[in-house]
């Protein structure tokens, strides 16, 4: 089996990289690509570290003050940085002083010497309302991804060209986050751009669902729009957050077999 030569590695982000919404057996914590990604890892190297530092809600000035310091204090051989998807969705959105800080962002991960991964985010624009008002901010975003990744040598994990992630079965319930075979799909490119070999079934493209008829498929808009979007509306009219009660799921550098086994 090829050596790999990473010994440790840390997720950095939001609810994305959480694993949110693939939840372990036992429902007390989400697992998702990171966890996938450093257990494929982990299988070439006995001494493998992990942590994750990613909580749901966050936007990305939250995500750089918060995790940014510790991850460049653990000095692990790879970090992931996926950010800015919330901020796409407030009306503060500020594309330039984003893109700005995010190239300053990945240009200090660089510079600890560690690999950095980056995301162009898939589509999500077509399952949701406001399409008009996110399309636009998300192709902004996923174009200073691949712009910042070219320049500093990051290895980039373009999701957006991957038509698989415009398939239903690839979302959890609330058409936001990713399913388990989202997470899984991300996972096995994730690997393929760092040469590592994946799960061949992660990749397996999955059969759509059946549309549904027009009636059906209103009732099920209603019943989205009652169960996800009206809690996020009432959460930004409060200024609350989905993550303001939440922890790091794994906040240390630790085994990843310790990790696994207080996860599951």
């Amino acid at each position: 089996m090829r050596h790999v030569r990473w010994g440790s590695y840390v997720a950095v982000g939001d609810s994305f990289t959480e694993g949110m919404d693939d939840p372990y057996p036992d429902g007390r914590s989400y697992r998702g690509w990171a966890d996938l990604v450093a257990a494929r890892l982990a299988v070439d190297r006995p001494d493998f570290r992990y942590a994750n530092l990613a909580i749901r809600g966050r936007l990305f000035p939250n995500v750089v003050a918060e995790q940014v310091p510790p991850a460049v204090a653990m000095r692990p051989d790879l970090i992931s940085f996926a950010a800015g998807g919330n901020d796409v969705l407030r009306r503060s959105f500020d594309p330039a002083t984003l893109m700005a800080r995010f190239d300053e962002v990945i240009g200090q991960l660089r510079s600890t010497g560690a690999d950095v991964v980056v995301f162009r985010f898939a589509d999500v624009t077509s399952r949701l309302p406001g399409q008009r008002f996110i399309g636009p901010r998300a192709a902004m975003l996923n174009v200073a991804v691949g712009e910042t990744a070219r320049r500093h040598g990051a290895h980039m994990v373009d999701l957006f060209a991957d038509d698989e992630f415009r398939n239903p079965v690839m979302w959890g319930p609330d058409r936001l986050h990713l399913s388990a075979r989202g997470h899984q799909r991300v996972a096995g490119h994730v690997l393929t751009v760092l040469g590592v070999q994946s799960d061949p079934e992660w990749m397996i493209p999955q059969a759509w669902l059946p549309s549904a008829r027009w009636l059906a498929a209103r009732a099920a808009d209603a019943r989205w729009a009652g169960r996800h979007l009206a809690p996020w509306i009432k959460r930004r009219l409060t200024g609350r957050s989905s993550g303001d009660l939440v922890t790091a799921k794994r906040p240390d550098l630790a085994p990843w077999l310790a990790a696994e086994t207080t996860a599951e």
